[in-house]
């Protein structure tokens, strides 16, 4: 009987770290180190614990550490050629960094862990796939909201500024205001008709920067994320369908195969 290779050995140990078992444990886990991480904001949830928390924080981390190392010795450099496994990667990272001291702030991204369960979802990927995939076209976008936040923020600050100087005094108050009128939070009883009781004729301003920026900017941006995430959907059906092709082909040359050596 011959040894097990190197090989062997690290396509036996991929297949079980992609097992349906293990990753559902594994996100079984992740459930389990959120509401864990929950309950540890609660001072009383603490109390009554009586460090449980703590420990059951530690165990899923070290899980998570073990899981990342078994995977990086089953793929080797291939580890780091896909980048979920890099988010995993940099998010268990972050959450070994010391929580002591002038670094415990960094307590507080232990609740990073909880992204991983976006790496075990493929809806959820989906999602981050199309939204990364739509990053250029919303580059463009923001681009323009930019210049027209700009150009509403010199006209604001030197149409209302002089009267309405906390709203519209400078600059950046005026592009602050105007975000908050874009985003309809308080913006006709807090901003607008206060300044249109000094300038009546004010809405000839903000029911245009309204019009472009909420209805139109906003929804562009909309159909940019999900116009990506339909192709990322049919990318990966496309994706499936082809190993299925290639799983069918291969398996009708193996039966063409056996045949040929039974007619022989």
């Amino acid at each position: 009987m011959q040894p097990e290779t190197k090989g062997d050995f690290r396509a036996r140990l991929t297949q079980w770290v992609e097992s349906p078992l293990v990753r559902n444990f594994v996100l079984a886990v992740i459930v389990v180190n959120a509401i864990v991480l929950g309950l540890d904001t609660s001072e009383t949830a603490r109390d009554m614990s009586g460090g449980m928390l703590g420990v059951i924080d530690g165990i899923c981390l070290a899980i998570f550490v073990v899981e990342l190392v078994v995977k990086m010795v089953a793929y080797g450099w291939r580890f780091f050629l896909k980048p979920w496994n890099i988010f995993d990667f940099l998010v268990v990272g972050v959450s070994l960094a010391p929580g002591s001291g002038g670094l415990s702030v960094l307590r507080a991204l232990r609740i990073l862990r909880v992204l991983r369960v976006i790496s075990f979802a493929p809806s959820l990927r989906r999602v981050v796939e199309g939204f990364v995939s739509a990053l250029p076209g919303m580059a463009s976008v923001f681009l323009l909201m930019t210049i027209i936040f700009y150009i509403g923020s010199v006209m604001a600050t030197k149409l209302f500024g002089a009267t309405f100087p906390d709203w519209f005094g400078t600059l950046g108050r005026s592009a602050y205001s105007l975000f908050q009128i874009m985003t309809l939070e308080s913006w006709s009883m807090g901003i607008v008709r206060p300044v249109m009781e000094v300038f009546p004729y004010a809405w000839a301003f903000f029911v245009p920067f309204i019009m472009v920026t909420t209805f139109a900017v906003v929804n562009l941006l909309v159909g940019l994320i999900v116009n990506s995430m339909q192709d990322a959907h049919l990318a990966e059906d496309a994706e499936a369908t082809g190993a299925y092709r290639d799983e069918m082909l291969a398996r009708l040359d193996e039966i063409s195969a056996r045949l040929a050596r039974l007619e022989k």
